[in-house]
């Protein structure tokens, strides 16, 4: 069975940590820098994943400040 790309793992952890409420609302995710290391990647499938996550309503990103939980994100 092929392996999913690596954006929708990065998508699938962030919503997992959000549901299990390890990320909290209006809580920060790790840098884009951070998750490249953790997922040992370019920086193109997390600023990807980080794109379709926001489209979705699950974060909000702010210019030079970061990447939030969103404050109702969806159930």
């Amino acid at each position: 069975m092929p392996q999913a790309p690596l954006y929708e793992q990065i998508i699938a952890d962030v919503t997992a940590s959000i549901r299990a409420g390890t990320l909290q609302p209006g809580g920060k995710l790790p840098s884009i820098a951070e998750m490249r290391e953790q997922y040992q990647s370019s920086a193109w499938p997390v600023r990807y994943a980080l794109r379709i996550l926001e489209e979705r309503g699950w974060i909000v990103t702010r210019q030079g400040k970061g990447s939030f939980v969103a404050t109702e994100p969806p159930a």
